[in-house]
């Protein structure tokens, strides 16, 4: 069991390539906040990333830099250049179509791949949520892996060929993982979160005991007992670095596969709830609405009609 690719899968992560900027001369180009996270790798030239609550930050050839909240921010070829006005509609089609987007004039100097990533809004271990506003790696701080996709990129940005498309949105998925280890390998025991999971290997044990078997009735003393350490050991463990306890984890995973049930299948709330470790519809439901503010039955009711409004 891969503890961050099932939450990546039940959060249903999924990144696209986006706007392929194609810079020149003096430019800028800015967007307004969204939901989504965004990754910009650069793959030549260098630009400036402007953020409302940030210093202007270089970015050089083979940096990746990941807005995780999609904050509002400006790439500019230097600090001091006008952002110039900008179809703002156009940008917007060209970060969500993946098309070409020129700024300036004269020859072609930076290029930089933009991706946004989307989640699945049922899922509350909203991954991205816990990161900072702003991930910053230059090219010498990524692994090999990380750098080897970068190179991918521009090599396929300067040179397209058949489905360009489907290559760039598999490269930035592959892209978003390489972010997202370095991001939590860099990271101290004094930073309680989700994230915590991965720097302790006893912590990390634990949690996938839980993925894997998110039905069985779980204790502290039998969770323990799995992983070979002492009930104490466990609940310091996961207060340190998840800053939460088994139980709650526990709680807020199966109301993940819950809620994702809830949605996407004609599952009965009996049959959700035995898989999750629930004995009674009722405990189930109880729980849910504890958690989720609603009952399941009207949760599932508004989660599609939520989906079927977005199809319209």
């Amino acid at each position: 069991m891969d503890v961050l690719s099932e939450v990546l899968s039940v959060s249903s992560v999924r990144g696209s390539a986006g706007a392929r900027i194609a810079a020149a001369g003096d430019w800028g180009v800015e967007w307004v906040g969204d939901r989504d996270a965004v990754v910009y790798a650069v793959t030549a030239g260098v630009a400036y990333l402007m953020t409302e609550d940030d210093e202007p930050r270089l970015l050089m050839p083979g940096d990746v830099v990941m807005l995780p909240q999609g904050s509002a921010h400006a790439l500019v070829s230097a600090p001091s250049a006008t952002v110039h006005s900008c179809d703002n509609a156009a940008a917007s089609r060209a970060r969500l179509r993946g098309e070409v987007l020129k700024l300036g004039d004269g020859e072609v100097q930076t290029q930089i791949l933009g991706a946004s990533f989307t989640y699945d809004p049922a899922a509350t271990r909203r991954i991205f949520g816990l990161l900072p506003e702003v991930i910053h790696f230059r090219a010498q701080q990524l692994g090999a892996s990380a750098t080897d996709v970068v190179k991918l990129l521009g090599r396929e940005l300067s040179a397209p060929g058949p489905a360009t498309d489907l290559l760039l949105d598999r490269l930035v998925d592959v892209l978003l993982v390489e972010v997202l280890r370095a991001w939590f390998s860099t990271q101290s025991e004094a930073d309680a979160s989700w994230w915590g999971v991965f720097r302790d290997p006893l912590l990390y044990a634990a949690v996938t005991k839980l993925h894997e078997a998110p039905g069985f009735p779980w204790t502290a003393d039998s969770l323990s007992r799995e992983v070979s350490t002492s009930k104490q050991t466990l609940m310091r463990r996961f207060a340190v670095f998840a800053g939460t306890t088994p139980g709650r984890y526990l709680t807020e995973w199966r109301m993940n596969l819950a809620a994702v049930r809830l949605r996407d299948t004609d599952d009965s709330l009996d049959t959700i709830a035995t898989d999750i470790g629930y004995t009674t519809v009722y405990a189930f439901s109880r729980a849910f609405r504890r958690e989720r503010q609603i009952p399941p039955g009207q949760y599932r009711m508004r989660s599609r009609a939520d989906v079927d409004s977005l199809r319209v």
